[in-house]
């Protein structure tokens, strides 16, 4: 065989190499998504939840709304009716910029806006007046979740985030729990589950998160001790 055959044959193979590379780093990079869930409150069906995540420059807004179905009104506080959380996501993770739940009792309404200049977060959580120093760690309800997302792309597992909680924030610690794969309506889908305890509660999340579809959560349910609080179980997803 030539010198210019071997050269040839070589060019192709590292051309395929940096194709099937270039694949690989589309799969596991942050992606506009859309996802269905059906929420689970102690063995009923009470709601349908809508997820979607788009891109809008250097900014993602996550939006979750939910519908309730039959007994669903009775936990309207488990499925909030309508939340909205803008951030940017830069080399070390999710950053806030704004939140807001709403759509259902207007006591329960949250509305909260992140200044990383002053380094303080501020607005309302559910009637109360918040106004808090910022940190890296800080999150609310939806952000946490985009964040769990966005670490295990970057292959970190965090420690721990801060979530707001009226005008203060405790600290939820997380940690990888096993691996399972889940039946879905899409399928099998593999998974690796990570759990979220707030400090000195006896309450778990639970988060089956598939490799396959970017670290999206395909699960999240709720326990305390043995008994099911929720959950939240994937009907479909589209992924741009």
């Amino acid at each position: 065989m030539s010198t210019a055959c071997v050269i040839r044959g070589s060019s192709a193979l590292l051309i395929a190499l940096l194709a099937l590379v270039a694949q690989a780093a589309r799969a596991d990079e942050l992606r506009p998504y859309q996802a269905s869930y059906r929420g689970i409150w102690h063995g009923m069906t009470v709601a349908v939840s809508e997820l979607k995540l788009e891109q809008t420059g250097d900014t993602w807004t996550y939006t979750s709304s939910s519908s309730p179905r039959g007994l669903g009104r009775l936990a309207a506080g488990v499925f909030p009716p309508h939340q909205v959380s803008v951030v940017r996501v830069t080399s070390s993770g999710v950053q806030p910029l704004s939140y807001k739940s709403e759509g259902g009792e207007s006591a329960k309404s949250v509305d909260l806006v992140y200044d990383w200049r002053a380094q303080r977060v501020t607005g309302t959580y559910e009637g109360a007046q918040v106004d808090l120093p910022l940190t890296a760690d800080v999150r609310d309800d939806a952000s946490v979740q985009l964040a769990l997302t966005v670490e295990l792309l970057a292959g970190r597992t965090p420690s721990s985030f801060r979530i707001i909680d009226g005008n203060g924030t405790r600290q939820y610690q997380f940690t990888r729990d096993g691996e399972a794969t889940l039946e879905t309506p899409m399928g099998a889908i593999a998974t690796v589950v990570y759990r979220s305890q707030k400090t000195g509660s006896p309450r778990i999340t639970r988060f089956w998160c598939a490799p396959s579809q970017g670290y999206i959560p395909i699960k999240v349910q709720q326990t305390r001790g043995d008994d099911v609080q929720w959950t939240m179980e994937i009907e479909s997803l589209s992924r741009q």
